[in-house]
């Protein structure tokens, strides 16, 4: 039996990517969600949106492309693509509270299989130590999806029946990308809809603190 290997925080992104339909204007919050747009083809149109007031966003650039006063809303260096646009930072929030964003894409510490998203702590050696425009986009997003690492460092379960952290949104999250899988957020709770190869739903379950149920 072919033992099965997580996937890489590039791979989780470049998975997620290939869900994006065409024409959907997509929020990308810090951290994994930023990696996203380095992996959508340039011949597909998905205007990628941060809150600091950028619509059009392209990927990393390399290290001799750099434009040092082009950064994404997690100080990240970044491109525009063509068509791209830049505008206030009130422009930006006028956009994700007016329910104009297609789609936003967060980190989160968990994810209850009710669609609660716990993505900042109170820690003072968290990284997301407040709750910043997460709230926001979480309620002005016709669709959040969250992407994670299935469990911490020491093996928590991320895929949880509550959020033990501070909640950011109730109710909002559809689907949740991992590098154990995808599983979308019904009125059952967590349904699976892929495992990467080689795992199977009871290993997947094994590391989940919610009941994972088959599609």
């Amino acid at each position: 039996m072919q033992e099965s290997k997580p996937l890489a925080r590039t791979a989780m992104a470049a998975r997620l990517a290939r869900d994006i339909p065409d024409g959907w204007a997509v929020n990308l919050g810090i951290g994994i969600p930023t990696l996203v747009a380095d992996y959508v083809p340039v011949e597909r149109e998905v205007l990628f949106h941060s809150e600091n007031g950028i619509l059009g966003m392209g990927p990393a650039p390399p290290p001799e492309a750099i434009e040092p006063w082009l950064i994404n809303a997690g100080k990240q260096h970044v491109t525009l693509r063509t068509g791209g646009s830049y505008f206030h930072h009130a422009d930006s929030f006028a956009m994700i509270r007016g329910g104009h964003l297609d789609l936003c894409v967060l980190g989160a510490f968990e994810v209850a299989e009710n669609g609660d998203i716990a993505n900042w702590a109170t820690g003072g050696n968290e990284t997301a130590p407040a709750v910043g425009g997460a709230m926001d986009l979480a309620a002005g997003a016709k669709q959040l999806w969250a992407i994670m690492e299935h469990t911490t460092k020491d093996g928590r379960a991320r895929l949880v029946r509550r959020c033990s952290y501070p909640l950011t949104a109730l109710g909002v999250v559809r689907r949740v990308y991992t590098n154990l899988g995808v599983f979308d957020i019904t009125e059952r709770g967590f349904v699976v809809r892929e495992l990467i190869e080689g795992l199977r739903l009871p290993e997947a379950q094994a590391r989940s603190a919610a009941t994972l149920l088959a599609d």
